[in-house]
């Protein structure tokens, strides 16, 4: 994958099923099902779905649901072989401005407190620790619970922390 062309875009239907096994290989035991995605994809009014694509095939995705005081991060994956490569950045760039047209000022999410490459990007963008979820996740592990403030779109400046 290297010299990966990748586009953003926002996902279809037709992309659920290529975006599953990615899905398996980063969240089992407890991936969502290809269900969940479709009822997901069907909530226009308060979701927001993207798509990485690179060389005519998924290499990563995200999701927002635009709740009435803040948005939130549903989902962010890449997939193992196409990390590393700012894909996760551009699909966390394009939630954000998503949020902010969408006049959300507070974004947050939840992240494996033992994910530390995540985290490192989450920080990056300007999230901060809003809190913990003790023993969240399969194997006990607790969620970070982290958030940020918008700016205007396009813009990935973050305004809390650093």
């Amino acid at each position: 994958m290297t010299g990966l062309l990748v586009t953003v875009e926002r996902m279809r239907w037709w992309h659920v099923a290529e975006l599953l096994p990615i899905e398996q290989e980063l969240f089992a035991p407890q991936p969502w099902s290809e269900r969940l995605f479709w009822s997901e994809l069907g909530q226009l009014d308060s979701r927001h779905y993207l798509v990485a694509v690179g060389d005519g095939s998924v290499v990563g995705y995200g999701g927002l649901c635009d709740y009435p005081d803040e948005a939130f991060v549903q989902t962010l994956a890449v997939a193992t072989a196409a990390q590393g490569r700012g894909i996760g950045s551009r699909l966390l760039t394009a939630l954000l401005d998503e949020a902010a047209r969408r006049g959300q000022r507070t974004v947050s999410l939840e992240v494996r407190a033992d994910n530390e490459a995540a985290q490192r990007l989450y920080s990056r963008h300007g999230f901060t620790r809003a809190g913990v979820r003790r023993r969240y996740y399969p194997g006990g592990v607790d969620a970070l619970v982290l958030t940020r403030r918008t700016g205007p779109p396009g813009s990935v400046t973050p305004t809390l922390g650093g």
